[in-house]
C-alpha cells in the first residue's frame, strides 16, 4: 500500500516490543470479557452506550499493538500503512478520552439533576448522537491532517522526523480540544461529584456513597496519569530542536516519548474495569 521507503533509521527494541505484549494480552483479556458483558445484556441505557463506546475505542487501539510490537522486533518498512497505523491508534485514544468526558458529564448530571434527568426521554438517542459526533470529528480531523504522518514525514514506521514537527494549528487542536478540554471537564464533573456524595445531612456518608467516590477518584486519577505525559511531550517536541550532536539531550526527550505513548496506552486495560465491572454495579 502506497511506495515504499527504506528505513534504514531504525534499529531493534526489544524491550519496549517487551514492554507492549503484557499491555496487549491484558487489553485484549479484559476488553474481551467487557465485550462478552455487553452481549448478553438484555436491555440497554444509555450508560451503557456510552460504556459500549468506549470498548470498543480501547479494542480497536489494542488491534493496532501487534504491528507495533512486531515493528519494536523486525522494523517495519515506511509506507502508507505506518500512516494508517499511527492515524488509527490516535483516533481510538481520542475517542477513549472524548467518551471518559461524555461519561463523566452524564455521571455528573445524573448526580446533580437526577429528577430531570430520569424525565429526559430521548437519553438513549442522546447517547448514540453524542458517540457519532465523537466517532465524526476524529475522522474529519484524521482526513484534514493525514499528511502529517506520511512516510517521508518519518523517521521511523512509528515515529516522526525530529526535524519535521507537527503544523502549530494542529498541535493546538491536540492539546486544547483533545486533551485539555477533557481534561478539565473530568476533574470537574468528577470534583463535584465527590463534594455532592460527601455532603450529607449527618455529615458521614453510606458505604455505597464512599464506594462512588473511590471509583470516580479512581477513575479521575487514571484519566490524568495516563494522558497528561504523552501531551507534554506533544509540546516538548514542538518546541525542542536540539544541535544534532547533543545526543545527551535528545536522547532522553526521544525514550520520553516511548514511555508515554506506552502509558497512554496502558489506559486500554484501565477503562474496562474503572467504567464498565466497576461502575455498572452502583450507577442506574
Amino acid at each position: 500500500m502506497g511506495a515504499h521507503i527504506s528505513d534504514a533509521n531504525c534499529t531493534v527494541d526489544s524491550l519496549l516490543g517487551l514492554a507492549y505484549c503484557p499491555l496487549f494480552v491484558l487489553g485484549l483479556l479484559v476488553n474481551a470479557a467487557a465485550l462478552c458483558a455487553f452481549i448478553q445484556q438484555e436491555s440497554w441505557t444509555d450508560t451503557h452506550i456510552y460504556m459500549f463506546n468506549l470498548v470498543i475505542a480501547d479494542s480497536s487501539l489494542i488491534i493496532c499493538l501487534p504491528f507495533r510490537i512486531y515493528h519494536s522486533f523486525f522494523c517495519l518498512d515506511k509506507t502508507h500503512w505506518c500512516t494508517f497505523f499511527i492515524s488509527t491508534h490516535f483516533i481510538n485514544m481520542y475517542a477513549s478520552i472524548m467518551t471518559s468526558m461524555a461519561i463523566s458529564i452524564h455521571r455528573y448530571l445524573v448526580v446533580s439533576f437526577p429528577l430531570q434527568v430520569r424525565s429526559w426521554r430521548k437519553k438513549k438517542e442522546t447517547a448514540f448522537a453524542v458517540c457519532l459526533l465523537i466517532w465524526g470529528s476524529l475522522v474529519t480531523t484524521a482526513i484534514v491532517y493525514r499528511e502529517e504522518n506520511y512516510p517521508h514525514k518519518l523517521w521511523t514506521c512509528f515515529e516522526r522526523c525530529k526535524d519535521q514537527p507537527l503544523r502549530l494549528n494542529f498541535i493546538v487542536i491536540l492539546l486544547l480540544l483533545g486533551f485539555i478540554a477533557p481534561l478539565l471537564t473530568v476533574v470537574f464533573c468528577s470534583s463535584r461529584i465527590i463534594c455532592i456524595l460527601l455532603k450529607t445531612e449527618g455529615g458521614a456518608s453510606s458505604p455505597l456513597q464512599r464506594n462512588i467516590v473511590g471509583i470516580v477518584t479512581a477513575n479521575m486519577l487514571v484519566f490524568i496519569g495516563c494522558y497528561t505525559p504523552i501531551h507534554v511531550g506533544f509540546l516538548v517536541n514542538y518546541f525542542y530542536n536540539a544541535p544534532a550532536n547533543w545526543q545527551f539531550i535528545r536522547l532522553p526527550v526521544h525514550e520520553y516519548l516511548r514511555v508515554s505513548e506506552w502509558i497512554a496506552s496502558s489506559n486500554c486495560c484501565f477503562d474496562s474495569v474503572g467504567y464498565y465491572f466497576l461502575l455498572k454495579k452502583v450507577y442506574p
